[in-house]
């Protein structure tokens, strides 16, 4: 796994959020899951754009983390699925705020790159 080269400041209660939030897609992982389990595979279609390395990257710092658990099925073919663990749910509130947001300011993001 990637070492930071600075250390971590964990006295920090938003650099503490952001460390296990903070990355292009850990929240749109999250909220994929909030439905229920995923294969990788299913999560990799979801986000066609995404860099596959970059959602693997994200989805094992996630499970580091204790947000995501991986879930290995020992059977023919053998496959895994990601689930939100009961500390990952407790995101969801704060996600979904994150998302209110994102709606709210979408127009005036628009104005600004001229999207209208």
């Amino acid at each position: 796994m990637y070492e930071k080269k600075m250390p971590f400041n964990i006295d920090c209660d938003i650099k503490v959020t952001m460390e296990v939030i903070g990355g292009k897609w850990k929240c749109c992982i999250i909220d994929a899951l909030k439905d229920g389990a995923k294969r990788p595979s299913e999560i990799h279609r979801h986000f066609s754009d995404a860099n596959t390395r970059v959602i693997n990257q994200q989805l094992k710092e996630l499970e580091m983390h204790g947000i995501i658990e991986k879930k290995i099925f020992a059977e023919l073919p053998p496959h895994s699925e990601y689930s939100l663990t009961g500390t990952g749910r407790t995101l969801l509130p704060i996600i979904g705020q994150l998302e209110d947001w994102g709606k709210m300011f979408r127009p005036t993001l628009k104005k600004i790159y001229g999207m209208e």
